[in-house]
């Protein structure tokens, strides 16, 4: 090593670094300092570039890894631990495997929200191929501002459609997900994507790079400009005036390109060619190489001048933190190349040798002859030497002033006005039919989907008859922004108790964590409590973390996001013919609340909706009552005492009888609470609550088991004939004004001209 950091002679770069070129890159000077500490010298333009993106918190996690591994990492069903591959993989028996992941496309979307919404989509599909499992389904979860916004109008249209136009094209189910509006959305929209694929155990691949020799290869569309600091800068700041500029950094998508990746991919990795593969997404080829490569303990050397370029004379810089899309690094072994090539010949999948791999655990890439990098690749990585910090937090200054409800002592409406109430909250947009969003996405191609009209998507897997699982994506993050343990917490329990409902037995989470800026002791706090909510609970219901992703700086200068841990779960389901809807079955059945009712309007849509505030703590939960149950709940199904469930969330047990309605063409409900008909009692949102339908013969039966398990009974009301829902015989109103008021909202919303 020098003392003096001076470049070395064999090395080129076009641009001299100092502090301040690692300042406009997105690091400190702190980094810049460590950066010359370990290579002992004055980095090349190109390497600090490198380690801009590689040390970004989207590629490095440094400002959240330590709280991660908090959570729970292993054990359960889980084949890989999380973070050992590119996504979660869960044995499902008869030797088949699961691979699921959600990831966010956030800031992306908020610049380009067709393209970034679409990209996102592709990306989180090639994580799921990657590892030779076939995507059989695609989620997303996504936030909003108000809808009385033009842009957030807009906003709205262009993301839909790009993740309808790339899921359609590419020919995946989109099969679930969520839509939320709220102000604090409104500069900044949350797109979080999420796919599951079905794999053979044993017939995995993994992103590593071993055997020295062994051919580097890249397939798949040619590089250009797009994406360049996608990762390090457009996920790594906050939107403010200058955001339009940002547009070069939003990838561009190519679904068809990607359908052919897809099939050329999964040949090569049965083929038996394959080493090792890696989808390039944030960081492009510098982060597939050193990722790769720092797990298998190697190193590469790259010529550049390989690299299929959409436009030439790119510099080095520029080729390897392009982060052009529908791409893949493979690692082929030596003599095999032939096998790599007449694969993708047939899939018309471009394919060409780039470099190889060497065992000295370093990464030296060249351009137009001359050699630009010379790095370690362990310096680079999360679980190398890339940084890790504890971030400083103090709990939240507007806790205090949020929690207090006392404007709600004197609050007493009328039957009138609770009528009125209760048809303003079906038409809110965050309760009201996402029908407008979700028509626009192909739900049955490859005819694996069941079910996508109850608390969660359900599917069949193919491969095993008779079996098949449930999945969602769920977060209330009005409850995490005023109570980030217990909204944690409320998360993971609400996104299981919806694959309980279906009659599947939740086993394992993905989580994309959106939050704002991590320097602000306050969100930090937001995060931590958030994560400490989630492991609490994913340790109660046996539901492992297989991975996700992490989004900061997830604000403007007017809006900072609510905390945002979005958790999509998994639930596999052994008997298909004993999964339920939500609707009601048969005319005459009882109606059933298992769960204790209580009266709690904290962070309530009636709050808000009512009084214009996001207030009070998050609702009533106790984690042992949310295990029995939902204990109780999916013995009920596979038993088949329960015909259909349904579990209370936005909006309260008045919501969900309606929504229970809405999906009843021709039933509807009497309903006689045993509880004063008040505003709490109707639209409360207390946690634990699950409203089933069951025959009268069944009813006794229903209730020794859930006696045993400890869970609370009570009865409701009943199935009736007549289209309506009636409740208490005070609140009437009949099932067309109820689809209408429901289903009719966004559609009539997003019909409205949009200006400027």
């Amino acid at each position: 090593m020098t003392n003096d950091y001076t470049l070395p002679h064999h090395l080129y770069t076009e641009i001299d670094v100092t502090a301040e070129t690692a300042t406009e890159l997105g690091l400190t000077e702190g980094e810049y300092a460590r950066i010359l500490e370990l290579t002992g010298r004055k980095p090349t333009y190109t390497e600090l570039g490198i380690f801009s993106v590689m040390w970004s918190e989207h590629c490095s996690y440094k400002n959240s890894i330590k709280q991660l591994k908090t959570l729970p990492r292993s054990g359960g069903r889980m084949l890989v631990e999380a973070g050992e591959e590119n996504a979660g993989l869960i044995d499902v028996g008869g030797g088949y495997g699961i691979a699921f992941k959600i990831e966010s496309h956030n800031h992306p979307s908020a610049v380009e929200p067709f393209q970034g919404a679409a990209t996102g989509v592709g990306g989180i599909l090639r994580d799921i191929f990657t590892m030779g499992a076939r995507p059989v389904a695609a989620l997303n979860s996504l936030r909003f501002g108000n809808l009385d916004n033009d842009r957030t109008k807009f906003l709205l249209k262009g993301v839909v459609h790009g993740i309808g136009h790339y899921g359609n094209c590419f020919g995946v189910p989109t099969v679930g997900g969520e839509v939320y509006f709220d102000e604090c959305y409104t500069d900044n929209p949350l797109v979080n994507a999420m796919a599951v694929g079905i794999v053979e155990v044993g017939k995995t691949a993994s992103a590593i790079s071993q055997g020295a020799g062994n051919p580097v290869m890249i397939l798949g569309s040619s590089t250009g400009r797009d994406g360049i600091h996608g990762a390090s800068l457009l996920a790594s700041r906050e939107f403010d005036e200058k955001t339009e500029d940002m547009r070069p950094t939003v990838q561009v998508g190519d679904p068809f390109a990607e359908k052919m990746l897809l099939e050329a991919s999964l040949e090569l990795i049965t083929s038996g060619c394959v080493v090792g593969m890696q989808d390039m997404g944030a960081a492009g080829i510098c982060c597939s190489t050193s990722e790769m490569s720092a797990k298998g303990k190697s190193g590469m050397k790259i010529n550049l001048d390989l690299v299929p370029l959409r436009e030439q004379e790119m510099s080095a810089y520029e080729i390897m933190l392009s982060e052009s899309q529908e791409r893949m690094l493979v690692i082929v072994e030596k003599g095999k190349e032939h096998i790599a090539q007449a694969i993708c010949d047939k899939w018309d999948v471009p394919i060409a040798t780039i470099g190889e791999v060497t065992d000295d655990g370093i990464l030296s890439f060249y351009r137009n002859g001359k050699q630009v990098t010379e790095l370690t690749a362990e310096h680079l990585v999360l679980g190398g030497l890339a940084p890790q910090y504890d971030r400083e937090w103090k709990i939240a200054s507007y806790v205090d002033e949020v929690r207090d409800i006392a404007f709600l002592d004197d609050h007493n409406p009328s039957a009138d006005d609770l009528l009125i109430t209760f048809k303003k909250l079906l038409s809110s947009p965050t309760i009201a039919s996402k029908r407008w969003v979700y028509e626009q996405y192909d739900s049955q191609v490859r005819t694996n989907t069941v079910s996508i009209s109850g608390d969660a998507a359900v599917m069949r897997i193919k491969e095993l008859p008779n079996k098949g699982f449930a999945v969602c994506t769920d977060c209330n993050s009005r409850y995490v922004y005023l109570n980030p343990h217990k909204g944690g917490m409320i998360a993971v329990a609400e996104a299981a108790r919806n694959v309980v409902c279906t009659g599947a037995l939740p086993v394992a989470i993905t989580n994309c964590l959106n939050f704002g800026n991590p320097y602000d002791p306050e969100v930090y706090w937001q995060f931590r409590e958030a994560i400490r909510g989630m492991g609490d609970m994913c340790r109660a219901l046996g539901t492992p973390v297989t991975g996700g992703n992490v989004s900061f700086h997830n604000e403007s200068k007017k809006h900072a996001v609510f905390p945002t841990p979005t958790i999509g779960m998994l639930g596999l389901i052994d008997d298909m013919s004993k999964t339920v809807g939500s609707g009601f079955v048969g005319a005459g059945d009882k109606i059933v609340l298992l769960g204790t009712q209580r009266n709690d309007l904290g962070g309530s849509e009636y709050v808000k909706q009512i009084f214009g505030k996001i207030a009070g703590d998050a609702p009533y939960f106790d984690m042992d009552e949310e295990v029995k149950l939902q204990k109780a709940t999916l013995k009920a199904i596979n038993t088949g005492l329960v015909k259909s469930a349904h579990d209370c969330s936005e909006g309260g047990l008045a919501i969900c009888l309606a929504e229970k309605v809405i999906k009843s063409p021709s039933l509807g409900a009497e309903i006689q609470l045993p509880v004063e008909l008040d505003a709490g009692n109707l639209f409360g949102e207390a946690q634990s609550r699950i409203v089933v339908s069951v025959s009268e013969n069944d009813y006794a039966e229903l209730c020794l088991l859930c006696e045993q398990e400890q869970v609370s009974v009570t009865v409701l009301g009943t199935v009736i004939s007549e289209q309506k829902l009636s409740i208490n015989n005070i609140l009437h109103i009949d099932s067309e004004e109820i689809r209408s008021l429901y289903e009719g909202t966004l559609p009539a919303i997003m019909a409205t001209e949009l200006h400027s």
